[in-house]
């Protein structure tokens, strides 16, 4: 692998992470330390395939993953003016009573759940206040984007998989880890069974 370069995009969890070395639970392998730098290769259902600085490879429950936030398209450049937060603000107005709309609706019996979740499909809202400080989401450019009441800049960027998935519940359970005295957290599931809300993973990131 001598024209490999390496370029992390997630770490392993706070407490070390188990490996396989195939996508299946009944092939473990060693344990990753924690916090450790590595570059998410592939997916495959809640798998994931990574590779280490050295150049080690193995499979690992990609939902365990911290992601690792790009810089923003403006790193490096001098400041410039303050982008405003209201347009953002406004558009989280929307979403949020067009949500509320639908909710309403599947209430009161005009409208059923699959309608509701075929109408939900494209509404995405985030938003936090805490006194001064606010937080919200940017589904322009796929983003979070912080606020202290005088300027607006990006928190964080997220990593969706390219290609989404059905909000489904499973039929059946994802395979188990196989039993060590470390006792790792439960392997992921296969591509069939695997599930995610609306085909897209929650940002983890540090304090602002």
């Amino acid at each position: 692998m001598n024209d490999f370069a390496f370029r992390p995009t997630h770490v392993a969890a706070q407490d070390g992470m188990p490996t396989w070395t195939a996508p299946d639970p009944s092939h473990p392998s060693a344990r990753l330390d924690p916090l450790l730098p590595v570059q998410l290769l592939d997916r495959e259902g809640d798998w994931g395939r990574i590779v280490c600085s050295n150049g080690w490879s193995a499979w690992v429950d990609g939902r365990l993953l911290i992601s690792l936030p790009d810089d923003p398209p403006a790193a490096g450049l001098p400041p410039g003016r303050a982008a405003d937060p209201r347009p953002l603000l406004a558009e989280a107005e929307r979403v949020l009573g067009r949500h509320r709309e639908l909710l309403e609706d599947l209430a009161t019996g005009r409208s059923d759940l699959e309608t509701f979740r075929r109408l939900c499909q494209g509404l995405r809202l985030g938003l936090v206040v805490d006194g001064d400080a606010l937080w919200v989401f940017d589904p322009a450019h796929d983003r979070w984007c912080y606020c202290d009441g005088l300027q607006l800049q990006t928190y964080v960027t997220t990593d969706r998989p390219v290609d989404p998935v059905p909000d489904l519940v499973p039929e059946s359970a994802p395979p188990a880890a196989p039993a060590t005295p470390e006792a790792p957290a439960p392997a992921p599931g296969r591509a069939p069974g695997a599930v995610r809300p609306a085909g897209y993973e929650p940002t983890r990131a540090g304090e602002p």
